[in-house]
C-alpha cells in the first residue's frame, strides 16, 4: 500500500494507514530527535524514547510526547547574545509612554504619592509576568513565543488556539502606535518612513539591524538616566540644577493630597495605563532560536532588562515631580517631559524632546518588528498560514523578509488610514488588548501545568529548568483578567478615552480579530478538508535551513 504526505498529490489510504497518520497528527511540538542530536535539556524526565507515540494496547489512548527541548538551530545561526536579548526587551517596553504617561497617572490617582504606588504595583505585575515567560521560554526555548505555549497547552480543539494567535499576529499592526508618534515628532517625515526604514534594515542586514537597534536602546537608556540624575540634582539642590522655586510635591501632606479624588473608574484607568507601560517582558521569547544558549540567556536577560526598566521608571517619575509642580502638571495640556525640560533648562530645550521621543519610538518599532517578523515566520514554516512558503522563507538575505513585510504592510495600512485625533490612543489600545487576551490564556495555561493531577501529568510532561512561584502566576493571571474586563466599564461622566470613538471600540476590534482566527480555523481545518477529502496532519520534517520542525500537511484518502 503506497502512502505519501503531500499537499500537491492525491494518495489513497486504507483505514490502517489512516490510523498511522492519526498518530503522527499528534506529533509533539518538539520531539526527542533534537535531544539526541544536540544533547539539549529535556523538560520531561519520563518517556524520552522513540516509542512514546505508540498506542496503548488496551485503550488506544493517543499520548503526545511533548518535550520542551530547544530546537536544532545550528550555533552559527544564533547571533543574539545577552546584550542584544536584553535590549530586545528594553526597546520593546520603553517606547513613548514614560514621556507622557506620568501625567495621565497623576490625573487618575489624584496625588503624587498614590501615583508612585501605582507605578510600583505595575512593576509587581511586570515582575510576575517576566517570571511566567522565563519559565515558558526555558521550557520551550524556540522562536515563536506564545505560539509554542498555546500549542503545547491548548491541544483540543486541535490548532484552534494557534489559529487565533495567528490572526492576532498577522492582522495587528503592533508597531502602529510608535510609528504614528515618530511621524508627529519628525514633522518633515511621514510615519511610514519609520516602519519602512526598520523593515529595509531588518530584512536586508541582520547584523546592522541589531547594531542600530542596540544603539537606539543604549541612547534611550542614557537619556532617561540623564533625566533621572538631573531631577535628583534639582531635588537635592545640587549646583547647576538648583531651581528658584522648587515644588513641594514631596512634603508628606502635599504628597498624598487628593488621593482617589477621581473615583474608582479613574483609578482603574490609571492602573491600566501603568501596567501597559511595562508590557514587553516577553519580547525576547519570540526570537529564542536566534539567541545563543537561550535557556541561560533568557534567565538573565529578562530580569536584567525589567529591573533596569523599573529603576529607570521610578527615578524618572521622581525627577519629574522634583522639578514640576503637581498643579502645573494637572492644569497644563502638555506632556510632563516637556514641562520638565522647559522648567529645568529653558523653553528652548523643549525642541530637543521631539528628537528624543522620535529616537525612543524608532527603537520600539525596530524591536517589535524584529520579533513579530519571526513569529509570523514560524507560523509560516509550520504551515499554519496561507502562502506558507512566502511567510516561512529566509531568502534572500537570511532574514524573515515575508514576516517582516506582513507587519510593514499592516502597520503602514493602519497608519495611513486612521485619521488624526484618536489615532495614537486607538492604535495603542487596539494592539495592546489582544496581548491581554493572549497573556490571560498563557498564564491560565501555566496554572494548569502547575496543578495537573495524575491523569494529566502523564500527558503534559512539564519540568522546565526554571519554575515560577505559584502565587506569582495567580497574581499575573488575575491582573490580566482585570485588563480584559476593565475597558468594558463605562467611563465616568466628563471623562472620554477617545474624542470621537466609542470607548469600547478597541475591545470589539480585539475580539473581532480573534473571531477571524476562529473562522479561519474552521474553514482551514474542518470545512476544506471535508470538502477536499483530506486530513490535516503534522509531520516532522527537516526544512531547507537544516532545522527540523513540525509541519502541517495534507493527507488525501479514499476509503
Amino acid at each position: 500500500m503506497r502512502t505519501a504526505l503531500a499537499s500537491s498529490s492525491r494518495t489513497t489510504l486504507d483505514r490502517d494507514d489512516l490510523e498511522v497518520f492519526t498518530i503522527r497528527e499528534d506529533e509533539p511540538l518538539l520531539n526527542s530527535r533534537s535531544r539526541k542530536l544536540h544533547g539539549s535539556y529535556s523538560a520531561g524526565e519520563e518517556g524520552l524514547g522513540d516509542d512514546d507515540e505508540r498506542l496503548d494496547d488496551t485503550n488506544k489512548d493517543r499520548r503526545k510526547d511533548h518535550h520542551a527541548l530547544r530546537d536544532d538551530v545550528p550555533h552559527e545561526k544564533r547571533q543574539l547574545g545577552l546584550f542584544s536579548a536584553s535590549f530586545l526587551i528594553f526597546n520593546r517596553v520603553i517606547g513613548t509612554g514614560i514621556f507622557a504617561t506620568p501625567s495621565v497617572i497623576l490625573r487618575s490617582s489624584g496625588s503624587v504619592g498614590l501615583s508612585l504606588v501605582m507605578w510600583l504595583l505595575g512593576a509587581t505585575v511586570a515582575a510576575c509576568g517576566t517570571a511566567v515567560y522565563i519559565e515558558l521560554g526555558a521550557g520551550l526555548p524556540r522562536s515563536g513565543g506564545e505560539k509554542n505555549y498555546l500549542d503545547f497547552i491548548y491541544r483540543r480543539p486541535k490548532f484552534l488556539a494557534v489559529c487565533v494567535y495567528a490572526a492576532f499576529s498577522v492582522l495587528n499592526g503592533w508597531e502602529s502606535a510608535s510609528t504614528s508618534v515618530f511621524g508627529e515628532c519628525m514633522s518633515y517625515s511621514t510615519p511610514i518612513c519609520c516602519i519602512t526604514f526598520a523593515f529595509i534594515l531588518h530584512s536586508t542586514n541582520l547584523k546592522w539591524g541589531l547594531r542600530v537597534q542596540n544603539v537606539l536602546g543604549a541612547t534611550k537608556l542614557f537619556v532617561l538616566v540623564a533625566i533621572a540624575v538631573s531631577g535628583l540634582g534639582a531635588l537635592f539642590g545640587m549646583p547647576g540644577f538648583r531651581l528658584d522655586h522648587s515644588p513641594e510635591n514631596f512634603k508628606w501632606t502635599a504628597m498624598w493630597e487628593g488621593s482617589g479624588s477621581g473615583g474608582v473608574n479613574a483609578f482603574i484607568t490609571g492602573l491600566y495605563s501603568v501596567i501597559w507601560s511595562f508590557i514587553g517582558y516577553s519580547n525576547a521569547n519570540y526570537a529564542l532560536s536566534e539567541i545563543r544558549d537561550p535557556v541561560r540567556t533568557i534567565k538573565v536577560a529578562a530580569p536584567l532588562a525589567m529591573i533596569s526598566i523599573t529603576f529607570v521608571y521610578m527615578l524618572v517619575n521622581i525627577a519629574y515631580y522634583a522639578v514640576v509642580d503637581k498643579q502645573d502638571i494637572l492644569d497644563s495640556g502638555r506632556i510632563i517631559a516637556a514641562l520638565f525640560f522647559g522648567k529645568l533648562w529653558g523653553v528652548w530645550t523643549e525642541r530637543i524632546l521631539g528628537g528624543i521621543v522620535a529616537i525612543s519610538s524608532l527603537g520600539n518599532v525596530m524591536a517589535v518588528l524584529f520579533t513579530q517578523g519571526r513569529v509570523i515566520q514560524e507560523l509560516g514554516r509550520e504551515g499554519i498560514l496561507p502562502f506558507s512558503s512566502f511567510f516561512g522563507s529566509n531568502k534572500p538575505y537570511e532574514t524573515p523578509m515575508g514576516g517582516l513585510f506582513s507587519q510593514w504592510f499592516t502597520t503602514s495600512l493602519l497608519v495611513a488610514s486612521i485619521p488624526p485625533g484618536d489615532a495614537y490612543l486607538f492604535m495603542l489600545n487596539a494592539s495592546s488588548y489582544p496581548l491581554t487576551i493572549i497573556n490571560t490564556m498563557v498564564s491560565g495555561g501555566l496554572l494548569f501545568l502547575h496543578s495537573t493531577n495524575n491523569r494529566f501529568s502523564k500527558v503534559y510532561v512539564w519540568n522546565p529548568p526554571f519554575r515560577t512561584y505559584y502565587p506569582a502566576i495567580v497574581f499575573f493571571f488575575i491582573s490580566n483578567i482585570f485588563l480584559v474586563f476593565a475597558p468594558l466599564i463605562p467611563p465616568a461622566p466628563g471623562f472620554r478615552p477617545y474624542e470621537h470613538l466609542p470607548y469600547w471600540l478597541h475591545v470589539s476590534t480585539g475580539f473581532g480579530i480573534g473571531l477571524v482566527g476562529v473562522i479561519y480555523w474552521y474553514v482551514w481545518y474542518n470545512w476544506l478538508p471535508r470538502w477536499g477529502g483530506y486530513k490535516v496532519v503534522r509531520e516532522r520534517t527537516v526544512q531547507e535551513d537544516g532545522v527540523s520542525r513540525n509541519v502541517v500537511q495534507k493527507v488525501y484518502s479514499v476509503l
